[in-house]
């Protein structure tokens, strides 16, 4: 299996209703379609053999012997093809016709899945014709097609972690779908063959059944629908076509095209299975379902078909960027609010810089003041000028403090800084970690010192990407005692900001613009000649934007370094180059683990996503483990 990914397509056929040989040539070229695309799995319309709309001429032994010799033929044509078709055809079984799922591998019949929940309402009513699959408790043996094979509910495993269920258009609407039932039991990919016609607001309802339950079941989704080659009498199809997974639809068909259209998906069957075992909700393969082996070759995938989001933490939307930040930014206040009232404290205390993590930490503040009814003077804003500040950010710390009207506190850091590096024996003109460290740590002291002084709480400033890199001195600025941005990313911190700043007033705003427009930094080191910034951290442990994208997919799904590198190159081409994707990945590896002993004792924050690295519960890691396995 290619690192996961599983290439689905869901196809809407140009047929004709009751012509099994019509649909058969539709069908291969479709085949042919999907195999130059190298589609694994391709899913057709329900009953796409004879046609949806046959009414009743399902009964007539001429239409059904036709659609069985279809499916011979069909099945026939897959020889030596590495493709999963599943076709929609009417099946006989004794004294009952059943509207099926037929899945066809390199030229077998390998399984026949009948439609459960038979539409009766309404515009449909399939009860005249056929019987419900329910009567299958297990499966029963069948010769169809020329093939013997077996009828009922059951799962198709094509290796590499790939499992594939199927259900049947109506099976999804009801209130306990098969597919529930088939994740549950392992099944990963469910495929839907349907058959569902339009009417006003009908396809968003549809669509967000898809998505809905694909979310419920952690699952990727392709569904397949009558195209309007079935419209007849009073019903109009479209030809609905969907991959989704988890939630979010990966692929989208257009509708109401009179020719076949091919939708395809790369599914990451790896992604969803993990995020299963995390979530413990999953049981096994069941002993009491049928599972059949199928011998798909899945080794290689362009990943055309799959969109890699280069920045997963931050909302490609404008207006959901927007919620987004609203709610993390209500999260965080709400947080802070709480753990001031709970220890009675009489405000905050906060060192500003001047860069994005102490302004949005300033900002939450000045929000946790509004939700207790306190003023703006109850947060002591100290700033504390070192060797490396700069007096662009020096200025922003100031003028933000007054535009915001909380209390204000200079203290130079530099004469402590320098009689600490005499008691220590350190020469001041090695700029070492040392010197960095004498500053951090200096800073945090006068901070917590002055929280005791005031009865106030000290407010963290560094972020989650920060914690990720252990780009933080060990008890200097790793310490507060609450922490609001700790698992907020470098990368949205930016737009958190932004947000803040497009909702104040105009001083404000342009202080904050300009904080966002400058270069990010720990000002440890003095600056250059001209008087600007001359440390810049993503100089030294590489861009935020690559950083954030590997933490997101080694924490939240356990990729390896491999695939992350992979996803990498799609996510990223164009801007960085393979070698420099490699470079950065290694040291955001060799930094994750050699860092986790900072991580093990952070302040309480609050948690504002799916990624955090909080030690009482989200990542639970030795501080001691070796990245040898990972790198």
């Amino acid at each position: 299996m290619y690192y996961g990914f599983v290439r689905a397509a869901a196809v809407s056929l140009k047929l004709k209703v009751a012509d099994p040989e019509y649909n058969k040539e539709e069908i291969k070229k479709a085949i042919d379609a999907a195999l130059e695309e190298n589609v694994k799995i391709l899913v057709t319309p329900e009953l796409s053999v004879t046609g949806y709309t046959c009414a009743d001429l399902f009964f007539t032994k001429a239409l059904q012997d036709k659609a069985e010799n279809t499916v011979a033929d069909i099945s026939k044509y897959t020889k030596g093809k590495n493709i999963v078709i599943i076709v929609g055809a009417p099946v006989a079984y004794y004294n009952s016709l059943y509207n099926c799922a037929v899945v066809i591998f390199d030229g077998e019949v390998k399984g026949i899945v009948p439609k459960t929940h038979i539409a009766n309402y309404n515009e449909f009513y399939e009860k005249r014709w056929f019987a419900s699959g329910t009567q299958f408790k297990t499966c029963r043996n069948i010769k169809f097609a020329g093939f013997e094979t077996s009828i009922g509910s059951q799962l198709f495993d094509l290796g590499g972690g790939a499992v594939l269920g199927i259900e049947l258009c109506e099976d999804l609407w009801v209130a306990n779908p098969p597919s529930s039932t088939l994740t549950c039991q392992g099944a990963n990919i469910i495929a839907n063959l349907s058959a569902s016609d339009e009417y006003v607001s009908k396809a968003q309802y549809r669509q967000d059944l898809i998505l809905n339950q694909s979310a419920r079941c952690v699952c990727g989704y392709v569904y397949a629908g009558a195209s309007v080659c079935e419209s007849t009498t009073d019903l109009v199809f479209s030809g609905a076509t969907f991959v989704a997974e988890n939630g979010a639809v990966i692929a989208k068909g257009k509708r109401f095209l009179r020719e076949n259209v091919i939708t395809a998906g790369d599914i990451d069957v790896q992604k969803l299975n993990s995020q299963r075992q995390s979530n413990m909700s999953f049981e096994n393969l069941s002993d009491e379902i049928e599972v059949k082996k199928i011998l798909l070759s899945n080794e290689s995938n362009d990943l055309k078909y799959r969109f890699v989001d280069a920045h997963p933490f931050v909302p490609f939307d404008d207006e959901k960027r927007r919620e987004r930040c609203e709610e993390i930014f209500n999260i965080q206040a709400a947080g802070l609010a709480k753990r001031i009232e709970h220890v009675g404290s009489t405000g905050v205390v906060i060192g500003i810089s001047g860069g994005l993590d102490s302004t949005l930490a300033l900002l939450v503040s000045v929000e946790a003041m509004k939700l207790l009814g306190k003023k703006n003077n109850d947060i002591l804003g100290i700033t504390m000028p070192g060797f490396g500040t700069t007096d662009r950010t020096y200025q922003n710390a100031v003028d933000l403090m007054k535009s915001l009207g909380v209390t204000v506190k200079e203290i130079s850091i530099k004469n402590a800084c320098e009689q600490h590096m005499k008691d220590i024996e350190h020469d001041e003109s090695i700029k070492d970690i040392t010197y960095e460290n004498t500053q951090a740590r200096e800073r945090t002291q006068i901070l917590f010192d002055m929280a005791n002084k005031h009865g106030k709480l000290l407010v963290g400033t560094g972020d989650l990407s920060e914690l990720a890199m252990g780009w933080c001195t060990y008890n200097g600025d790793h310490m507060s005692m609450y922490g609001v941005n700790a698992s907020v990313p470098k990368t949205l911190v930016r737009y958190l900001v932004e947000y803040v700043a497009n909702n104040s007033d105009n001083e404000t705003a342009k202080i904050l613009f300009d904080v966002l427009d400058t270069p990010v930094s720990p000002e440890l080191l003095p600056p250059d000649d001209n008087g600007k910034i001359a440390q810049k951290t993503e100089d030294n442990i590489g861009p935020y934007e690559l950083h954030d994208f590997f933490l997101y997919n080694f924490v939240r799904f356990g990729f390896t370094k491999e695939k992350i590198l992979l996803l990498a190159q799609k996510a990223f081409d164009g801007k960085y180059d393979s070698k420099t994707i490699k470079k950065w990945l290694e040291v955001f590896f060799k930094r994750f683990f050699i860092s986790q002993f900072k991580r093990s004792c952070i302040p309480d924050s609050p948690k504002v996503g799916s990624v955090s690295l909080s030690p009482r519960g989200d990542w639970r890691m030795p501080s001691d483990a070796s990245f040898n396995a990972f790198i």
